[in-house]
C-alpha cells in the first residue's frame, strides 16, 4: 500500500510545480551506496574536502571543524548518525555545507558526502512513508522515500537528523 507523506514545510519552503503538482528542488548525494536528498534551500555550497581539525572529547557525530572561506564550520558525520560504516575519502568525496534551522537559530555546518550528484525536482506526491522494516536507520530522520525516474531517494528531515542532542 502506498502511503503519501504530508510535507507542508517543503511545499512552502521551495515551491515548484511539476505540471501543476507541488514539488521541490533537492540536492542529491550518496552515502554508502544510498542516495539521499536535502532541500536546496538548506544548501549553502558544495566544496572539495578540507582538512578537519578534530575537537578533543567531541561527539563522534560532530568530530571537528573546518575553515570554509574564513568561517569556522562544524563537520557532521551523517554516516555516524545513520549507523553506517566509515569510509575513506575518495576523489568523489565532497563537503555539503548546509545552513538550516536547528532550534531557534540558523546554523551552518558541513556534511561529508561520498559523492554529490545533482539538483533534481521531486514531486511531493512521489514521496512515500519510509517502510519501517527496510530502514537501516531511525525513520524519524527521514521525511520519506521519493522516486526520481527509476531511482529511490531518501529525503532527509533536516530539522531532526542534524539535531546535536539526538542519538541514533
Amino acid at each position: 500500500m502506498n502511503q503519501t507523506v504530508d510535507m507542508p514545510e517543503l511545499e512552502g519552503a521551495n515551491p515548484v510545480s511539476m505540471g501543476g503538482e507541488p514539488s521541490f528542488m533537492a540536492l542529491t548525494f550518496e552515502l554508502q551506496d544510498e542516495i539521499f536528498a536535502v532541500d536546496v534551500t538548506n544548501v549553502h555550497e558544495v566544496i572539495d574536502p578540507l582538512p578537519i581539525t578534530l575537537v578533543p572529547n567531541s561527539d563522534p557525530f560532530a568530530p571537528g571543524l573546518i575553515n570554509a572561506r574564513g568561517t569556522v564550520v562544524p563537520v557532521l558525520d551523517l554516516r555516524e548518525r545513520l549507523g553506517m560504516r566509515g569510509l575513506e575519502r575518495t576523489t568523489d568525496t565532497r563537503f555539503v555545507v548546509l545552513e538550516t534551522a536547528l532550534g531557534d537559530d540558523r546554523t551552518k555546518f558541513a556534511v561529508v558526502a561520498d559523492r554529490v550528484y545533482e539538483v533534481v525536482e521531486i514531486s511531493i506526491g512521489s514521496i512515500q512513508a519510509a517502510p519501517d522494516l527496510s530502514m537501516a536507520w531511525p525513520s524519524d530522520f527521514v521525511r520519506g522515500i521519493a522516486t526520481h525516474g527509476e531511482t529511490l531517494i531518501t529525503v532527509l528531515d533536516t530539522s531532526v537528523v542534524f539535531q546535536p542532542e539526538l542519538a541514533a
